[in-house]
């Protein structure tokens, strides 16, 4: 890439509300997404409240917004786990395939300082540092929402170009919620 921050119908200008209002969040994820190459589809929308009220508003179903869920490491190290808006994580499966014994979903602090990114707004791409990504693999096949670094806005994205552009495991580690 050459450096530029991306531009165009689905990139919103830069002050665009006046304040920051996480737009670095935003820059960040928009700038880590073409660094990978990886089309993504910027919609602004209205806030939600929940991932149900977020699916209406952009006239999807839950199953298709996926969740980039911090998962914590007894270590201390994180995880990002991608899991379809109707599922939730199966810690027997995940800790399984991550091979250790305990793993939790940290505090929003946490989160927020391990990523860089609010609850509500957290996704893989443009994390202030790059943790392993773990995929459910429900999505694949699927073109997917995703938060996009700043409330009020999710992404559009094919699922197995996001999956090889994170170079995300793909396994079966949701249960039905």
């Amino acid at each position: 890439m050459n450096g530029v921050p991306p531009s165009g119908p689905n990139v919103p200008p830069s002050g665009a509300n006046g304040t920051d209002g996480g737009r670095n969040g935003r820059e960040r994820f928009l700038a880590d997404a073409a660094a990978r190459g990886l089309d993504v589809q910027l919609v602004e929308r209205l806030a939600a409240r929940s991932l149900e009220e977020a699916a209406a508003i952009l006239g999807i179903s839950p199953a298709d917004i996926v969740k980039s869920l911090v998962v914590k490491h007894k270590d201390g190290s994180f995880l990002f786990a991608l899991i379809p808006g109707d599922r939730q994580i199966s810690w027997p499966k995940l800790r399984s395939l991550v091979g250790v014994n305990k793993l939790s979903l940290p505090a929003a602090d946490v989160a927020l300082e391990a990523t860089g990114y609010e609850r509500g707004t957290i996704t893989p791409l443009g994390s202030t540092t790059a943790w392993p990504v773990y995929a459910d693999r429900t999505i694949a096949g699927k073109r997917i929402s995703m938060g996009a670094g700043q409330h009020g806005y999710s992404a559009f994205v094919d699922a197995d170009a996001l999956v090889s552009a994170l170079g995300a495991v793909l396994a079966d580690i949701s249960e039905p919620n």
